[in-house]
């Protein structure tokens, strides 16, 4: 509970224009302004204070089994400007973290920080969190931690999870949750593979991958926006759909000539002439593949349309009163169809990634839930392409620090590093997003009256 006082003065006019006011009386009156916090606000704010003190003692008890020195490498072996690596005690990083995040659950637990304190604490929690555990993990090993390789693993892996959050973001903006985006992966994918292993080309991949994610979109749009099934069971049965049918098409079509429909070409990484030669974030940022540099481009341009464009405002419209904009003379079927198409387009390009963007092969299951991770990108990011866009970087930081820590022989099982992506995403889901708000509209089917 808030309390914001306003002292009270009062005063007599005299009624004359001309006649001079006299001074007003001091009163010691007050106006008291109170701001009761919600039980819903209580609630999250308590439930994150929780979570974040719990890793805050966590990493404190970590400390202590932290010995030696932690290494980060800033270059790997193949870098032709070599950095130096940098070393810090173990022990005492790993103390200073998680005394910062404590520190940051006790004030959300306290109620005391308003405006953007909770914001600031909990980006300083999270920086505090993951060097923490990264200290503790490399402290005392043979081999540095890899800094460059993380970061740039981290683009890489983030980019279908990117792509596939744009196409969450699109749709859900129109009104029509989209749970399909594993679906819409996994055909896609299959369809870049088969593609590329037959034409040999990447530009042909990426076309049918489009094709695909589009055909399994207009799927999603037909049941949902013209007959009006359940989107979340219509999202449910595309998945599945789409495991049964490349599962079968695999076994019975692929796996049986491999040599000539499961050999795709891979995508290889364009430097950009100067900024590549950059030291440490040249390498990282700047020798990429073409769908790491799309997918930058994509969140740039789903923000301009949504944004600052008339379908844009067309798209939010339906998604939060479609009754209305349907007054003002907006199709609402119709945009909401040229939003999950769009959003098709962007799937389909994520579902290339598992194929001719990284390994050049299908296998069942390729996709392994990262349309799952996408969509939990869509809510953490409050429903908007950039901040959607940040969330899906987040989780491709957890999934290539899972992978690096992995061969530096940690004291972490091993099943808890496989693990680690998806227990982030649960974390950050049920216990980090706090309160957020989707479109009004969204998952509720428009009958236009009279129809």
């Amino acid at each position: 509970m808030r309390a914001t006082r306003f002292p009270q003065n009062s005063g007599q006019l005299t009624g004359k224009e001309d006649a001079p006011m006299t001074a007003p009386a001091q009163s010691t009156d007050e106006i008291v302004l109170r701001t009761t916090e919600s039980a819903a606000a209580r609630r999250s704010r308590t439930t994150t204070g929780a979570l974040v003190s719990l890793f805050g003692l966590l990493l404190l008890g970590l400390a202590f089994s932290a010995k030696g020195s932690a290494r980060f490498a800033l270059s790997d072996a193949f870098d032709p400007k070599q950095l130096p690596t940098i070393a810090v005690p173990g022990m005492p990083t790993v103390l200073v973290c998680g005394l910062v995040t404590l520190l940051a659950g006790l004030g959300y637990l306290s109620g005391r920080m308003h405006g953007r304190l909770p914001a600031i604490a909990g980006t300083l929690a999270g920086v505090a969190v993951m060097i923490g555990f990264l200290a503790w993990a490399a402290a005392g090993r043979d081999l540095p931690f890899p800094v460059s390789n993380q970061l740039s693993g981290t683009l890489a892996i983030a980019t279908p999870l990117v792509l596939g959050a744009l196409a969450g973001v699109l749709c859900e903006r129109a009104g029509v949750v989209n749970v399909a985006i594993e679906g819409q992966f996994l055909v896609a994918a299959f369809a870049a593979g088969v593609a590329g292993s037959v034409t040999k080309s990447i530009p042909v991949a990426l076309v049918a991958a489009v094709i695909a994610g589009v055909l399994m979109a207009a799927l999603l749009a037909l049941f949902t926006i013209t007959y009006l099934v359940d989107q979340v069971v219509m999202g449910v049965v595309i998945n599945l759909f789409a495991a049964g049918i490349t599962g079968f098409l695999f076994d019975q079509l692929i796996q049986p000539q491999s040599s000539t429909l499961n050999q795709s070409p891979q995508m290889q990484p364009i430097p950009i002439p100067g900024l590549s030669e950059l030291p440490f974030f040249g390498p990282v940022l700047f020798n990429q593949t073409a769908l790491v540099y799309l997918a930058v481009a994509s969140v740039v341009l789903v923000w301009f349309l949504l944004y600052r464009t008339k379908w844009g405002l067309h798209v939010r419209a339906v998604g939060e009163h479609p009754k209305a904009a349907d007054t003002v003379g907006i199709n609402v079927a119709r945009t909401r169809w040229a939003a999950v198409l769009a959003g098709g387009v962007f799937a389909g390009l994520g579902g290339a990634f598992f194929t001719v963007g990284s390994t050049g092969a299908f296998a069942k299951d390729i996709t392994v839930g990262n349309g799952f991770i996408a969509l939990a990108a869509v809510i953490m990011g409050r429903w908007h392409p950039v901040l959607a866009a940040l969330m899906a970087i987040f989780f491709g930081f957890v999934k290539q620090m899972a992978s690096q820590l992995s061969t530096l022989n940690t004291p972490a099982p091993s099943q808890l590093l496989l693990m680690l992506p998806y227990l982030a995403t649960v974390i950050a889901v049920a216990g980090l997003v706090g309160r957020v708000r989707g479109p009004a509209a969204s998952g509720t089917p428009y009958v236009k009256e009279g129809h």
